[in-house]
């Protein structure tokens, strides 16, 4: 009773889908952190008088305008692929995922808009104290946009606050702040934000340094280092606390993920982390052959970091596939026991939920009580593993793994490089030796775009790592595309890419033209 998909509309709309979220997520760092700086740089003017303060939140100002501009843009479009190209997903699911959209279109985005107004034509027309006001406002009415966003995809990740409806075949939400609260929405939002913050603090630091050598606006270089450095370095040691959050919470929530993460395929006691390593090419599950070519490796660091015990017993692919072990934590459903079962049950199980459903549907139409009392129970039963019955075999809950386990890392080295770049800039300032250090300036230039491959990576791991889900357990992409030709999304994943590629280009064009101009007084008003 599951109808076959046009294989060739799912990866064209998948796609489709990454490239719009992409190019999204080039814009979307730089509003997060760059909001905060200026809001902070402008506090400093406020209580000094410094008029240099000034011309300095104002320079800033001026390129988080264009990049914000742009991002609109960009999210829009992203937004609207739900109903387009996803529009089964948003059946199954628009009563829950739809409630953060719309509460970040009309209470964040708002709040947003609102103010960024009085913050960029304000000047001068109102007092310090409101166009103060209006600035952080921005800055947190960008970071409640983020929010929103944020919880609705952490709810595809975890759906929790939910109740599946039979009788529309629709989830609908029943406890809103099991939605908003969820762990993994929390560390989501908090990893994700704090990255922001950390593109935006070396967007600065990369862009003072090339003033720096340049030997322009030296003072105004120096300042802003200052104030992004520690920036920097204070959401950096955030940033690493909260990805240790969400390591936690994929080993609790999605287990599979965490084993691509790592290239983990047989799971054992006290498992190491991988500090670097070398996948073998063409590996695959149960096929006999080692893991990795070569890897360097912190003894039982894994079993800390996903269960808080050095002795934890780490599940690997092969084991998630074939069940059999006892899982650290209890699996979702409380009747379930403590033993893990193998995909091919949950296949069974989910195809077992989907046989009931229809025969409930079938026995309600002829009103057959007994017969559709019945046949929901066994749907409730089994409705956990709803979206395994769309799996045609177990290796079809593997994610890719190579690319989780590469863009994991290159996360993570990025990370603590991060760190290191923010003491050596503060380091380098206090003795007051960073005009002398031209290799530590252009290796700041040269950072900016490191973080944005950091960030990028790190989406990577997030929506590869859960394939073939769109909703955990419950919806394979496979099951939320809509049924549309192929050839109408190819014609618009290659217009997306122009459109895209090209106001990329023209950020970049007039981000450059900016800087090269400099801060100047008057330059926004």
């Amino acid at each position: 009773m599951i109808e076959s998909v046009d294989l060739s509309t799912i990866d064209w709309s998948r796609a489709q889908f990454a490239l719009t979220a992409i190019y999204h997520w080039l814009f979307v760092p730089l509003t997060l952190g760059l909001s905060f700086l200026i809001a902070i740089m402008e506090t400093i003017y406020v209580k000094t008088g410094d008029p240099e303060w000034k011309r300095i939140t104002k320079f800033w100002m001026t390129l988080f305008g264009i990049n914000f501009a742009i991002g609109v843009a960009t999210g829009i479009i992203l937004e609207f692929q739900f109903g387009t190209n996803w529009s089964n997903y948003s059946w199954f699911v628009g009563d829950i995922f739809g409630a953060p959209l719309a509460i970040e279109g009309i209470m964040a985005f708002f709040l947003e808009s609102t103010f960024i107004a009085v913050m960029f034509f304000g000047w001068n027309k109102v007092s310090k104290g409101f166009h103060l006001t209006s600035s952080w406002l921005t800055a947190i009415g960008a970071n409640l946009s983020a929010l929103w966003i944020l919880v609705a995809n952490a709810w595809m990740q975890y759906p929790a606050g939910m109740h599946f409806n039979p009788d529309t075949v629709r989830n609908e939400m029943v406890n809103f702040w099991e939605v908003l609260l969820s762990p993994v929405a929390v560390n989501k939002f908090l990893h994700t934000v704090s990255s922001g913050y950390v593109t935006g603090a070396i967007f600065v630091i990369g862009i003072s340094a090339w003033f720096l050598l340049k030997k322009r606006e030296l003072l105004m270089a120096q300042r802003s280092i200052l104030v992004a450095s520690i920036f920097g370095l204070i959401t950096s040691l955030f940033l690493a606390f909260t990805g240790d959050g969400s390591a936690y919470q994929v080993a609790q929530k999605q287990p599979m993920k965490l084993a691509a993460m790592e290239g983990l395929y047989k799971g054992e006691k006290g498992v190491g982390l991988v500090a670097m390593g070398i996948l073998t090419p063409g590996k695959k599950a149960g096929d006999g052959k080692d893991a990795f070519l070569v890897k360097i490796e912190i003894p039982k660091l894994l079993s800390v970091l996903g269960y808080r015990n050095t002795d934890a017993y780490v599940p690997g692919v092969e084991d998630l596939i074939q069940g059999g072990f006892k899982p650290e934590f209890s699996p979702r459903p409380a009747q379930e026991s403590a033993i893990a079962i193998s995909v091919e049950e949950k296949i069974n199980k989910g195809r077992t939920a989907v046989t009931a459903l229809g025969i409930y549907k079938e026995a309600k139409a002829v009103d057959d009580k007994a017969k559709s009392d019945s046949a929901l129970k066994v749907m409730k039963e089994n409705f956990p593993y709803f979206g395994y019955a769309y799996l045609n075999k177990p290796a079809s809950a593997i994610p890719n793994v190579p690319v989780t386990f590469y863009s994991f890392h290159i996360m993570v080295a990025l990370g603590v490089f991060f760190i290191l770049l923010f003491i050596a800039v503060l380091y380098a300032l206090k003795k007051k030796v960073l005009e002398k250090q031209r290799w530590l300036l252009w290796l700041s230039v040269w950072t900016i775009p490191l973080v944005y491959l950091a960030s990028q990576t790190g989406w990577i791991v997030a929506e590869m790592g859960r394939q073939p889900w769109v909703i955990q357990d419950l919806m394979p992409t496979m099951a939320a595309i809509s049924k549309i030709d192929a050839s109408s999304v190819v014609i618009t994943f290659f217009l997306f890419a122009a459109v895209f590629t090209a106001l990329l280009i023209a950020e970049i064009m007039i981000m450059k033209r900016q800087i090269s101009i400099g801060p100047k007084e008057g330059g926004t008003k």
